[in-house]
């Protein structure tokens, strides 16, 4: 009964191993396939919508007195 739960536990040990070593393993990524046209780089706006711009969750600046 012992002998089992020991051969179980450790088959299922070693399947999981098994299973994130393949994960890990590196694959060749296609070649994307652009339109015959020259690709579209530097088209986007990136950084210019304000999302992130706020300073929600910062302290205020240091207040200086004003004469």
């Amino acid at each position: 009964m012992a002998v089992t739960k020991i051969v179980f536990a450790l088959g299922a040990t070693l399947a999981l191993a098994t299973a994130a070593n393949a994960a890990d393993l590196p694959r060749r990524q296609p070649v994307p396939a652009y339109p015959a046209e020259q690709a579209p780089i530097g088209k986007m706006p990136i950084g210019k919508s304000p999302v992130g711009k706020a300073p929600i969750g910062k302290a205020p600046g240091p207040v200086a007195a004003r004469y």
